[in-house]
């Protein structure tokens, strides 16, 4: 272990972690059991049971000083259970450390045993025993602080759905308005950000398409660099777009104008609040993140592009890149694998994103992923391959490529903590 530890005084608890029933066993460092594989329910009720099991042992045998709990890290059945552990009152006495460990390192350290039986529960006395030997070499179990950060990074993907989905919405009503304006495309668009101040002014404070059509283009000119305070190159070329826009829009009923007019207003003031509430979000991220696993988060961030907060999303999810065989096991884990589709001698071009894996970290993989093509140009190639290579969902399906790619260099630096650079991104 890490930490100094006085073997002889310490009782070593190894739990056998499953869904509904955890095994545990407890012994000292000469192998004698105090606990023998005793089942219980993974409930608050049973965390309990545990405690008072593990803290009557430690009564009866005055011997003991210190405690040190092993656990698996099996998917997330035993958070709750960890979280209990390691805030206990009952066992805080007795500098109780609890450990989350690799599986892999476990079921190797199983392998030494050559006469082991096949009971459900031995398993916890393999984990007590990789701790009796202390062959432990992780950091205590901080659940708690990945939990909080988990919250906050959960709850801002759900802030950028709120944004997104509000903005489907109000296009809706942009177009029924002002028909031609929300046709146009990118490179026709008269503004960089479709939902800037100048945008919205536009939108909202010209009530009808006629009021744009009858302002004149000097007035038009004026208006626009007031709400864009001078940013627009050419603001008189905009007002150009803009009118010629309105002048090819359909035209509504007066009665239906002032309705739309106010719920596009309304729509840009949920984004706005929203847009206010996901930067303080941020700032709660950065705050919280702070001493996490600080090696993996400082290999994440050695990543061009892939920003402070992504790099906190994703370590929020994966805990440690440690719980994984591979990166084709981390791949399935947020779900960014395809599906056979497949018969006899036919081999299909058209297979669909599994998607059942953890949809959070899919989601910060993919957002990272993005952020990174615009920052590497290795990225910024392979996604521009992958795009040519097919007519059908283009984007989507060269980001979902390049977000794998990026899920082995990713695995990679973390796996050796190494810190980025392009050699090692190939």
């Amino acid at each position: 272990m890490k930490e100094k530890i006085d073997y002889l005084s310490t009782l070593f608890v190894g739990i056998d972690i499953a869904s509904r029933i955890h095994v545990i066993s407890a012994l000292d460092f000469n192998q004698e059991f105090f606990i023998k594989m005793k089942s219980i329910e993974n409930t608050q009720e049973g965390a309990a049971l545990l405690e008072s099991l593990i803290v009557d042992v430690l009564t009866a045998n005055h011997q003991f000083k210190f405690v040190v709990i092993g656990m698996e890290s099996t998917g997330f059945y035993g958070v709750h259970l960890a979280n209990y552990l390691s805030a206990s009152d009952l066992l805080a006495p007795f500098s109780v450390r609890v450990y989350c460990l690799n599986p892999k390192e476990v079921k190797n350290y199983k392998k030494s045993f050559n006469d082991i039986g096949k009971n459900d529960g031995i398993d916890s006395f393999v984990i007590a025993d990789f701790a009796r030997v202390g062959r432990i070499s992780i950091k205590p179990w901080r659940g708690s602080q990945y939990l909080a950060l988990q919250r906050l990074t959960r709850h801002r993907m759900h802030i950028t759905e709120c944004i997104a989905r509000e903005k489907t919405y109000m296009l809706n009503n942009i177009f029924l308005k002002f028909s031609e304006y929300a046709l146009l495309r990118n490179g026709e668009h008269p503004f960089s950000n479709k939902y800037g101040a100048t945008a919205e002014a536009i939108l909202t404070e010209f009530t009808t398409n006629e009021d744009i059509v009858n302002t004149s283009i000097e007035d038009l000119v004026v208006f626009i660099s007031s709400k864009s305070k001078g940013r627009i190159a050419d603001p008189e070329e905009t007002a150009k777009i803009i009118q010629a826009a309105a002048r090819n829009s359909y035209r509504l009923d007066k009665c239906l104008y002032e309705p739309l007019t106010i719920s596009i207003a309304s729509s840009f003031n949920c984004i706005s609040s929203f847009e206010k509430e996901l930067k303080a979000i941020d700032k709660a991220i950065l705050q919280t993140v702070q001493g996490l696993n600080p090696e993996e988060y400082t290999v994440l961030n050695s990543i061009p592009g892939i920003g402070k907060v992504y790099s906190a999303g994703i370590l929020a999810e994966i805990g440690s890149v440690k719980v994984f065989q591979s990166a084709d096991s981390l791949a399935k884990y947020c779900g960014i694998v395809w599906n056979d589709n497949d018969s006899g001698d036919f081999e299909s071009e058209d297979k669909h994103m599994s998607k059942a894996g953890n949809r959070y970290l899919r989601y910060y993989i993919i957002e990272a992923t993005g952020s990174v093509i615009r920052h590497c140009p290795e990225y910024e190639h392979f996604y521009h391959k992958k795009y040519a290579e097919t007519r059908n969902h283009q984007h989507k399906r060269a980001l979902a490529l390049t977000s794998r790619k990026f899920i082995r260099l990713l695995y990679g630096l973390l796996d050796k903590s190494q810190l980025y650079s392009p050699e090692k991104s190939r």
